[in-house]
């Protein structure tokens, strides 16, 4: 891979929201779980902000059946404008669920095969680009967001990157984890090696992957092969791994918060952060905790 192919620009990003969200029944029967909200924008809503903030311009959705809610959310509201505007009320609140023309995409995953066949569902509007890729249940939180640090890093360094973030070692065998090799800067590390969930023993390192790549076309070839890996299912981390020695493969330390938002708990923990975080809201909820918890 030549030095000018290692900066193409990241110019697209691809989302993977086909999963039926079963883990939050019954509220996802019906509305997809990218659609829940934290606070008042849908889960779905930050990623592409984060997306957008790192300079990313087409959006590709991989979704499945009972998601057109995702699509229709960035879609223009006529009636709603219109009777926003009739009402005097400012518009200024939608402004970032609007998509340029032919910015968003989506494509169709048939069959639910794992993270890397969602992600090789795309390959026809990746392309021959270098791309991003967001898993919308992690939701990141930092100032400048997970994705601008990452772009930033790879017009350093080019190649393939993945977020991580350090954690206890007690917890280390509940994620995949990179094995490090050289350490280029205080955030930016060579990768030698991806071990799926391992035993705190022998774990290479604390630092997991969090849920946000950018990845070199390659990879759409390795997924073409559609071997199956842990659980039945065609994993990116094997694609991953396997791309590992062959190109430039580094991960970025993420400077900011985590939010498991596909389990129950972790979506209450990021609706009460980012409740404490704004002005309008941050001393009532305050208080309705300290009330929750004094009872």
């Amino acid at each position: 891979m030549s030095s000018n192919e290692a900066r193409k620009p990241i110019r697209k990003a691809v989302f993977p929201v086909a999963g039926l969200g079963t883990r939050f029944l019954p509220a996802t029967k019906a509305i997809p779980k990218e659609m829940l909200p934290i606070i008042d924008r849908p889960l779905i809503q930050y990623a592409v902000d984060e997306a957008r903030e790192a300079g990313i311009e087409q959006l590709i959705f991989v979704t499945g059946r009972g998601k057109t809610a995702i699509v229709e959310h960035f879609d223009t509201a006529y009636e709603l404008e219109r009777t926003m505007e009739d009402r005097g009320k400012h518009l200024e609140v939608l402004d970032a669920t609007r998509i340029l023309p032919g910015n968003l995409v989506t494509v169709r995953q048939q069959v639910p095969m794992g993270l890397g066949h969602a992600i090789w569902c795309a390959r026809a509007v990746v392309g021959d680009e270098p791309f991003a890729i967001f898993l919308p249940d992690e939701m990141m939180v930092g100032s400048p967001g997970c994705m601008k640090q990452m772009v930033d890093a790879y017009n350093e360094v080019g190649g393939n990157l993945i977020s991580v973030l350090e954690v206890p070692e007690d917890e280390v065998s509940s994620y995949g984890v990179i094995a490090p090799g050289a350490r280029v800067t205080d955030t930016l590390t060579e990768v030698t090696g991806l071990v799926e969930k391992p035993k705190r023993e022998d774990a290479p390192s604390n630092l997991i992957i969090s849920g946000r790549y950018i990845l070199q076309p390659e990879v759409m070839r390795t997924l073409e092969s559609q071997e199956k890996g842990a659980g039945g299912e065609i994993q990116l981390t094997d694609a991953m791994a396997r791309m590992i020695g062959q190109q430039p493969f580094h991960a970025v330390t993420f400077a900011g918060r985590r939010f498991d938002c596909g389990s129950k708990t972790g979506f209450v923990e990021a609706t009460l952060s980012l409740a404490l975080e704004r002005p309008d809201m941050a001393d009532e909820v305050r208080a309705i905790m300290k009330r929750l918890l004094a009872s």
